[in-house]
């Protein structure tokens, strides 16, 4: 029996707060972003309520949640130093909709893997996007594909190889017989790749090609096209994203090849 078939259609923050944000959840090394800990969390438990007694699925929210990142990275192509404001609110709402989506269905006991697989959809499709359509807005919106698209196209491609990377391990684990990977970070056989990792986290540029922190980069890179009268902002942050880009898929797959993830 769930939760909701046990308490009334309005249940109580702290019986929310007990079913749908768990320790074990909140805690996750890999998976609960800072935003969600931070603030989104607090937000979003205020939605879940609402949405309990609403004739709507989790997996509808977690369509929902797609749209708003497709409709942040379209935002974004436009070349107007407003736009990357658009970008960010509707990442925001994305989070929003990110949390809300696994709160409601933990609460109605509908997890499933079909809600974990769109959850990823959304993610991958969003942080490519954003990428692309920043070398759309630089090349001066949809009207005017050129070069810079191309460059965004391509940190999209390694943005999602970054991501394949993770996701293969667990492919290859199950394929292998091995049991599930527990998300509480894993140990590096290399002293040199040790001291990267610490390095990053002291330095965490890799979280540059995540949405969330994106969307803030380019409103910056939005103060700076509106300081210069033009591009320069925009330009500037997705060339920097490129040899990012190229560190991370590097970095990632050696971490993983000497790690015991694959043990």
């Amino acid at each position: 029996m769930t939760a909701a078939e046990t308490s009334d259609a309005r249940p109580s923050l702290s019986e929310l707060r007990a079913v749908c944000q768990p320790v074990d959840v909140l805690g996750r090394v890999n998976g609960e972003h800072w935003a969600g800990r931070y603030y989104m969390r607090h937000v979003s438990i205020h939605l879940t309520r609402a949405l309990v007694g609403a004739r709507i699925s989790a997996d509808a929210v977690t369509w929902l949640m797609i749209a708003s990142g497709l409709l942040a990275a379209l935002a974004l192509t436009v070349p107007h130093p407003a736009a990357p404001v658009a970008t960010f609110l509707l990442i925001q709402v994305q989070l929003l909709l990110d949390c809300s989506d696994g709160e409601l269905a933990r609460w109605r006991g509908t997890c499933s893997p079909k809600g974990i697989y769109l959850d990823r959809i959304g993610h991958y499709s969003t942080d490519a996007a954003l990428v692309a359509a920043l070398g759309v807005r630089v090349d001066g919106g949809l009207g005017d594909i050129g070069g810079w698209t191309t460059m965004g196209l391509v940190v999209a491609v390694l943005v999602l190889m970054v991501k394949s990377e993770t996701d293969l391990v667990h492919v290859a684990r199950g394929l292998g017989g091995r049991p599930p990977l527990s998300d509480t970070g894993s140990q590096l056989r290399s002293g040199a790749l040790r001291a990267a990792r610490r390095m990053v986290r002291l330095f965490p540029f890799h979280r540059a090609l995540l949405a969330i922190e994106l969307s803030l980069l380019t409103v910056v890179a939005g103060l700076v096209d509106a300081l210069t009268s033009g591009l320069l902002g925009s330009r500037i942050l997705l060339v920097a994203l490129v040899p990012i880009a190229v560190v991370v898929v590097t970095g990632h797959l050696l971490s993983i090849l000497r790690s015991d993830k694959l043990r």
